[in-house]
């Protein structure tokens, strides 16, 4: 499955992001747990080179917990500040508002040693779907920033206080120019990065079903209790159909309904907590 897609927003997005890095003490990147590999934009690596950086991956309670462990040792390995997080509840709040702050800790004692107490600007950033504004309304304590369960949504940059000294930047989505690896561009699209109407959404829905039967297949049979071992991504569509009783008029199997479920249940967590790469896998 080939993706390229760099839309005119995309490069206006990195304008502002290269624009306003003046003004940020702290970079903090989430990534998807369930595709961390995939949802690292490769790019900012060189783009915030000389801002302290905190990685969150976000959604983790849809991932697996062996694979979310993984990611965070390598990370902590390579020298970075990194945590597990679900934006969709307040749980991990307070330790995200800490690890940002622990980042701008050696600039706020600077200033703080000239008499100065320094309010701590936070760029949040990520691919787009990722949910940076979920997680910056969840910090915040009440919704502040757009929030959609589609790509897309926050389209300008919005500055959110969190407290007397600290305040969030909400960015826009940023994918880079060429998606090179074609399984990591699925990853993208499985879980919602890419909008689904740039898509063939049976292609990509069986092409998931087949790797989960992969994965983990007593509990994708669990959910669609017609699939077994080996069948084809075609296959699959069709065994989900009979689960669950997708038929046309004529009795024809309805494998765009089944495409459609079984990627919304993927994403919603409904199938299995999975991670679609790990550290070793070298992406």
């Amino acid at each position: 499955m080939q993706i390229q897609w760099y839309p005119g927003h995309m490069a206006k997005a990195r304008r502002m992001l290269e624009e306003n890095l003046a003004l940020i003490d702290v970079v903090v990147e989430l990534a998807d747990a369930r595709a961390p590999g995939a949802t690292r934009n490769p790019d900012f690596d060189a783009l915030f080179a000389a801002k302290h950086r905190v990685i969150l991956l976000n959604k983790s309670d849809l991932a697996s917990p062996a694979g979310t462990k993984a990611w965070l040792e390598s990370y902590r390995a390579s020298g970075a500040a990194a945590m597990d997080f679900v934006a969709t509840n307040a749980h991990k709040r307070k330790a995200a508002i800490s690890a940002i702050e622990a980042a701008a800790k050696e600039k706020v004692d600077r200033m703080r040693a000239k008499g100065v107490m320094k309010t701590v600007r936070a760029m949040v950033v990520g691919i787009p779907n990722v949910g940076k504004s979920t997680f910056i309304n969840r910090v915040a304590g009440e919704n502040r920033a757009k929030v959609g369960d589609r790509p897309g949504v926050t389209k300008g940059k919005q500055w959110v206080k969190i407290g007397p000294y600290l305040e969030l930047m909400d960015t826009p989505g940023l994918l880079w120019p060429k998606l090179e690896d074609p399984e990591l561009a699925k990853h993208l699209a499985y879980i919602g990065s890419i909008n689904d109407d740039i898509m063939d959404i049976e292609q990509l829905a069986g092409d998931l079903l087949a790797e989960l039967n992969a994965r983990c297949p007593n509990e994708l049979a669990a959910r669609y209790c017609a699939i077994r071992p080996g069948m084809a991504p075609q296959e699959l569509l069709e065994a989900v159909c009979v689960s669950r009783g997708f038929r046309l008029s004529g009795n024809a199997l309805d494998t765009e309904r089944a495409a459609r479920v079984s990627l919304d249940e993927f994403r919603a967590g409904k199938i299995a907590k999975v991670t679609l790469e790990l550290p070793e896998d070298g992406r």
